[in-house]
């Protein structure tokens, strides 16, 4: 796996297939392969697909510091630079999205265009706020609790419906607390974009996710509202739509790209 420094931090990634840059950001509590390795493959053919873990994920160490949007944004346009240098897509999922739209907004002569999936801008949403708040809670007092919070937050139910209890109790199983989640945990918390949203310039799809228990779906609403260069779409989905809707977010993303 390649590695980047950026501002001290080695940054892991991994970089597969040909043509122009594609970058995928993660979201909080996974890494660039469980988010996108079964994804990574439907770009491949036209695209250097580039997936990098930011602080505290993979590889990446946490460092020291409090994470923040700008850090986590110049490490992942670090690793794609590192890869190629010419403008690069970027398709950001949760706190990934809030990433990659700081990215755009911040390297604008990087990023060629932008999607941003299930993700935010505002973090001064009181509901949010109380939800956060009630998750990192749950982390600390009792881990059990948090997965099986975690899970109802992140599907829909309809999605837990098929699964099955056994389904379910393995996904739970995947759900654990480690030092760099904390960190990130603080991030999602704070993560607010009020300052940077209007330099947004990149033509944007902006992707919602109609059964989103975790980050409401008004939240890509006001994004695309917001992003004066955006366009919207809304997956039938809950949160984790790379896992529940992982082929209708792929041809969303590659019509966009690809136009």
């Amino acid at each position: 796996m390649p590695v980047v420094s950026v501002h001290g931090t080695p940054v892991h990634y991994t970089a597969e297939g040909t043509g122009p840059g594609l970058l995928l950001v993660h979201a909080a509590g996974m890494d660039s392969e469980t988010a996108f390795g079964e994804l990574r493959g439907e770009f491949t053919g036209r695209h250097t697909v580039i997936t990098p873990d930011f602080s505290g994920s993979g590889k990446t160490p946490v460092g020291e510091g409090p994470l923040t949007v700008g850090r986590l944004a110049g490490q992942v346009v670090g690793a794609a630079c590192d890869v190629t240098d010419e403008p690069f897509d970027v398709v950001g999922f949760s706190l990934g999205a809030v990433v990659a739209a700081a990215a755009a907004a911040d390297h604008p002569g990087r990023v060629r265009r932008l999607v941003l999936v299930c993700g935010w801008y505002r973090g001064d949403d009181p509901r949010q706020r109380v939800q956060m708040d009630l998750w990192q809670r749950l982390a600390t007092l009792d881990e059990e609790a948090y997965a099986q919070f975690t899970a109802l937050m992140v599907f829909s139910p309809r999605y837990l419906s098929e699964v099955g209890a056994d389904g379910i109790r393995a996904g739970m199983d995947l759900i654990t607390v480690e030092t760099g989640l904390r960190r990130q945990m603080e991030l999602v918390a704070a993560a607010d974009l009020r300052d940077r949203i209007a330099s947004v310039a990149a033509p944007t799809l902006v992707v919602g996710a109609a059964h989103d228990h975790w980050i409401p779906v008004e939240h890509a609403r006001a994004t695309h509202r917001a992003i004066t260069a955006s366009r919207y779409a809304e997956i039938d989905s809950g949160h984790l739509a790379i896992f529940e809707k992982p082929r209708e977010l792929c041809g969303l993303v590659k019509d966009f790209i690809e136009e």
